[in-house]
């Protein structure tokens, strides 16, 4: 089954102990933080801190991305306030599999994110040591964007490549997936779905995941 992770950067950020549990009680897997340093991307969201916050308020596991610039330079600091899987772009650093090393040192799950216009093969020599690959489908850096059709492509190459070596390496799709095109991410071969919008602004979430779960 499909998992679904609803992102909180869609949440309200003066209540988000009760958007966590809003969303967990209408059966998300786990909650999606994107983390946002207006260098990587153009915009600013929160930190460590908000992080940790939210930790003492979420039952389901926090699943963290990292949009940051050099993500080396933080990774201890997410680690600490709580995160369960950490993710980061290939494409701001140059030290991946050190950063993947170090991350699944600490006994949480490895990610790598990579952006649309990144080449699916540019990940190949580094997903025997991910746990994870954040798909993005938009262009990161704000919500509510539409889905880039293109990507579900490179969800097939992904997934083909994992399988042909024997890999347990979990494909995330992050961004624009709603209710219309859900089944065909998954079916491409994504294992979790990320919801922003989608889920936060809809008055009943619990369909919305539902119907993500297919």
């Amino acid at each position: 089954m499909t998992k679904v992770a609803p992102s909180i950067l869609s949440g309200d950020f003066a209540r988000m102990g009760e958007e966590v549990r809003r969303m967990e009680r209408a059966g998300a897997d786990m909650i999606h933080c994107d983390v946002m340093d207006g260098i990587f991307v153009p915009n600013l969201t929160f930190g460590p801190k908000m992080i940790a916050d939210i930790r003492k308020y979420a039952a389901t596991p926090l699943d963290v991305h990292l949009m940051i610039d050099r993500p080396e330079r933080y990774l201890d600091h997410f680690i600490k306030a709580g995160a369960d899987r950490l993710a980061f772009h290939v494409e701001a650093t140059e030290i991946a599999e050190e950063n993947l090393a170090h991350i699944k040192a600490a006994g949480i799950k490895a990610g790598i994110a990579i952006c649309p216009e990144t080449e699916a093969e540019r990940i190949f020599p580094l997903l025997d040591r991910c746990d994870l690959v954040v798909v993005m489908g938009v262009h990161p850096g704000f919500s509510g964007q539409k889905y880039i059709p293109q990507t579900t492509e490179k969800l097939k190459i992904l997934r083909a490549e994992i399988a042909r070596r024997g890999l347990a390496v979990e494909l995330e799709m992050d961004g624009g997936a709603n209710e219309s095109n859900a089944r065909e991410i998954a079916s491409a071969g994504a294992d979790t779905l990320v919801s922003g919008s989608c889920a936060f602004n809809s008055p009943s979430p619990e369909t919305v995941i539902a119907a993500f779960r297919g």
